[in-house]
């Protein structure tokens, strides 16, 4: 056996070539002589018995006689005998498996729960600071006018509420950034975030000018003719948080491309800057000058302004331009509707059912009602915690579906331990909102008819918390995978089967227990649909190709 060996002092890193795991990296240069850097190569003729190996650093060039090195691997001349012949290409990324936020072959499921914690614990804070901003705003105006604290709740809702239509561009833009650094594509990368601020600019724009010409109406249609002082105080709040829709979409948009970049901490901390910022406005704005619901507005209105462009200055620490726009085509435009589709058909249809269960709620009476809106507010508030392992799933599938490192069997181990996160976390959530409506339910209501009814759904509320994070875990596995007809046929089916539920029930005198049951299947039939989906030999874990196929048919398009 003749065996020829290029060497050197620094180590292997093999790169995965289809069948043979071969694979290697050349410089072309103008001389003879050129400049091959190889990380693994080996090639084996039966006929001639010969072994030839290659071992190069990949950050060191060894000059290397490559015609002399072409002419030993081609010297196995018979079909037979011959081995898959080894792609040379004039760029192939090393890919360090150590590298910031990718998960190794030799990973344990402990440390990649560790990575997971690691990214989407930050992640955690920013579904907190929005509802926590509501929060300080409510204390601090609830300390001087009862008629502003009054306006300040339709006032929330219509600018809150709202934005939830343009979530859209969050999910898109995630998904889009994450598969074009899964293909390793810079220029690619740039281009998705240009023509998305733009997109997120436009949006917000035309939101600026519906709240100038339609917010009176709004919120007079929520409130009421008959209070016109709600009305007026209420809309001066909406005024003048609606000048900031354009940087507030703009920077969601920023957000979202920063956790596509599997980067939480950044995001994290300019929604921490904003929430001091409003904190601290409000209590000068309102306590000191007396401005009222306007000086929270105006508190909110700049922290929101000042989030957007640190997270756009964040992009540029990145190596991307954050100020740059691009007017997207009519198929780029096509592409996002194709990601955004289902994800408005998905927060529709549980807004729809959450507010079919009040509209039942409602209707058995007073103290019922004031139940389930603890209840319902105690699983909303918990419910988030579960939110970022969406995210997880969105920022870190993509390169292990349709990447240059593409793995299934990694991709596989990645949902297993984002599983295990979430089935932990919700016997957490679920545990910590049973024992506070037991334990302490005087924090929200002092009459004991409203206790006795809280006390009726506590094991409903403990199933919803418990499988809720791991909904999230699959829903965002789903949208990674860009299974989108899928996500949007069975939410609407569910939703449809869960409505009938939820008036079966009503109308057998089930009473808000009844109801709470209807929730409960609504959540495990997500999780049941979801987690089957992904679980079939021709899903998108398991079936070779049908994730690339997908791919390159949107990116076609």
């Amino acid at each position: 056996m003749h065996l020829e060996t290029l060497t050197c002092k620094s180590h292997i890193i093999p790169i995965e070539i289809p069948k043979f795991n071969l694979n290697f990296h050349v410089d072309f240069s103008s001389t003879r002589r050129r400049t091959c850097r190889v990380t693994s190569l080996t090639r084996i003729c039966n006929h001639r018995k010969r072994i030839i190996t290659a071992c190069v650093n990949h950050s060191q060039e060894i000059p290397v006689n490559l015609e002399n090195l072409h002419s030993n691997l081609n010297s196995c001349t018979s079909a037979e005998e011959q081995v898959e012949a080894v792609t040379v290409r004039e760029e192939i990324p090393v890919v360090d498996s150590n590298a910031k936020g990718e998960f190794s072959g030799n990973e344990s499921i402990w440390a990649q729960v560790v990575e997971i914690v690691k990214f989407s614990g930050p992640a955690v804070g920013l579904w907190l600071c929005g509802p926590l901003m509501s929060l300080i705003d409510t204390a601090v105006i609830g300390q001087g006018s009862s008629i502003e604290l009054a306006a300040l709740g339709p006032g929330t809702v219509f600018c809150d509420n709202t934005s939830y239509v343009f979530m859209f561009l969050s999910i898109a833009t995630s998904n889009l950034v994450a598969t074009a650094l899964a293909k390793q594509d810079k220029d690619e990368v740039q281009h998705q975030i240009s023509i998305l601020l733009f997109i997120g600019l436009a949006c917000g724009i035309l939101m600026f000018i519906f709240t100038r010409l339609f917010g009176t109406w709004g919120i007079t249609a929520f409130t009421g003719a008959n209070n016109m002082e709600i009305v007026n105080a209420a809309n001066t709040y909406v005024q003048i948080r609606g000048l900031a829709w354009p940087a507030m979409l703009v920077g969601w948009v920023a957000q979202s491309a920063s956790l596509g970049m599997k980067d939480s901490w950044g995001p994290l901390k300019a929604l921490a800057v904003a929430t001091a910022i409003n904190g601290i406005g409000d209590i000068a704005l309102c306590r000191f000058f007396g401005y009222g619901i306007a000086g929270a507005a105006w508190a909110t209105m700049v922290s929101q302004v000042v989030a957007a462009y640190m997270m756009i200055a964040a992009l540029s620490k990145k190596g991307y331009n954050g100020f740059a726009l691009s007017i997207p085509s009519f198929d780029e435009v096509l592409q996002i509707f194709t990601l955004a589709a289902p994800v408005f058909l998905t927060m529709m249809s549980k807004v729809a059912f959450y507010s079919l269960l009040v509209y039942y709620a409602t209707s058995m009476g007073t103290h019922t009602a004031a139940a389930h809106q603890v209840m319902l507010q105690l699983f909303c508030i918990f419910a988030v915690w579960g939110e970022p392992l969406s995210q997880t799933a969105q920022s870190f599938m993509p390169e292990l579906l349709y990447g240059v490192n593409r793995n299934l069997s990694k991709a596989r181990m990645l949902l297993k331990s984002l599983l295990i996160i979430g089935a932990s976390n919700g016997l957490i959530l679920g545990s910590a909102g049973v024992s506070i409506s037991w334990f302490f339910p005087q924090l929200f209501s002092s009459d004991p008819l409203v206790i006795q009814e809280m006390h009726k759904v506590l094991l409903q509320l403990f199933l919803t918390l418990w499988v809720s994070p791991c909904v999230h875990s699959l829903e965002g596995t789903l949208l990674a995978g860009r299974d989108l007809k899928f996500i949007s046929i069975s939410m609407t089916a569910i939703f449809g089967l869960a409505s009938l539920l939820v008036m079966l029930f009503s109308s057998k005198g089930f009473g808000l227990t009844g109801c709470w049951f209807a929730l409960v299947a609504f959540q495990w039939t997500r999780f049941l649909v979801a987690l089957r989906r992904l679980t079939l030999a021709d899903g998108i874990l398991y079936l070779e190709g049908s994730v690339h196929d997908e791919f390159h048919k949107l990116k076609a398009t």
